[in-house]
C-alpha cells in the first residue's frame, strides 16, 4: 500500500477513535446483577430482561456502547464491580458502606418496600417498632441492604442469614425462623412458586422504603462511562421514558 494512503488511513482511524467512548473501543460492557423480578431477570428463552436492562440499553447503546449481561449470586456480582471485573451493577440499594465500594451514578430508577413475613399460625406482633422483634429469629438475605433504620437495630436482633428469598421462605415455613425480612417485589413471586401464599403472610406497615440504583467501579478508568450514563439517565427521566418503562414492568419508581 502506498505510504501516503496508509498515513491517511491511520489518521482517519485515529480521528474515529477520538469520537467513541474509550470503554466501547476496548470491549463491550459487562452489566451484572442477581435475579430481581421485573428489574433483572431471564426470560424462558434465556434472554436478560427487566427494567434494568431496558434502561441500560436505551441510555448507553445510542452513545456507542455495547452491552453484555450476566447473573451471579448477589455478593459475587457486587464484588466483581468493586474489583472492576464488571462495569455496571444493576439495582443495589444505596448505603454508606456501599458508597465506599461503588460509584452510585444518577438518580434511583426503582423503589421497593421492605417488609416482614410471618407464618399465619405464628404469633407475630408488629406495629412498626423494630424493638418488637427482639428475641425472635429474623431471616435476612445474604449481602442485602435493609436501610439505615434496620441497621441501627441490628445489634438487638437475632438475625439469621439465608442464601436467598426462596430459602428464607422455606425456613420460615418449617419454623426455623419466626420472621423473614425481604422486599415485596422479590418475595411475592417466590411465595406463589413455592405454594406458600396461604401459609405465610406479609405484615404491615413496611420496615422501610428503599430506592435502587446503578453502580459502577470507583476508578478513573470508568469516569467517562459514569459521565455518559448520568447524562443519559437524566435525559430518559426528563422525557418520561423511565416512567413508561417502569409501567410496562409494573415496577414502582421514586
Amino acid at each position: 500500500m502506498h505510504s501516503g494512503i496508509l498515513r491517511r488511513l491511520c489518521a482517519g482511524l485515529a480521528s474515529l477513535a477520538l469520537l467513541l467512548p474509550p470503554l466501547a473501543l476496548a470491549r463491550e460492557l459487562l452489566a451484572v446483577g442477581s435475579d430481581f423480578p421485573r428489574v433483572f431477570e431471564r426470560s424462558a428463552a434465556g434472554d436478560y430482561q427487566g427494567l434494568g436492562p431496558d434502561v441500560l440499553r436505551q441510555v448507553l447503546e445510542p452513545r456507542g456502547y455495547s452491552l453484555r449481561f450476566a447473573s451471579y449470586p448477589w455478593a459475587r456480582a457486587q464484588r466483581m464491580v468493586e474489583l472492576g471485573q464488571a462495569d455496571i451493577l444493576i439495582g443495589p440499594y444505596r448505603s454508606a458502606a456501599r458508597e465506599a465500594r461503588f460509584a452510585f451514578v444518577g438518580p434511583a430508577f426503582y423503589r421497593d418496600r421492605i417488609v416482614l413475613y410471618c407464618r399465619r399460625t405464628g404469633s407475630c406482633q408488629w406495629s412498626g417498632d423494630l424493638r418488637q422483634l427482639a428475641g425472635q429469629r429474623v431471616g435476612v438475605v445474604r449481602a442485602w441492604a435493609y436501610g439505615a433504620r434496620f441497621d441501627s437495630a441490628r445489634e438487638g436482633l437475632d438475625l439469621v442469614t439465608v442464601e436467598g428469598v426462596g430459602n428464607g421462605l422455606k425456613m420460615l415455613s418449617l419454623g426455623r425462623l419466626e420472621l423473614l425480612a425481604s422486599n415485596q417485589r422479590n418475595t411475592l413471586p417466590k411465595l406463589q412458586a413455592l405454594g406458600l401464599t396461604d401459609e405465610i403472610s406479609q405484615l404491615e406497615p413496611p420496615v422501610d422504603t428503599l430506592d435502587g440504583y446503578f453502580a459502577f467501579p470507583l476508578g478513573s478508568s470508568h469516569a467517562r462511562l459514569r459521565e455518559d450514563f448520568d447524562e443519559g439517565l437524566r435525559q430518559l427521566l426528563e422525557r418520561g421514558q423511565l416512567a413508561r418503562l417502569a409501567d410496562q414492568w409494573q415496577v414502582d419508581i421514586p
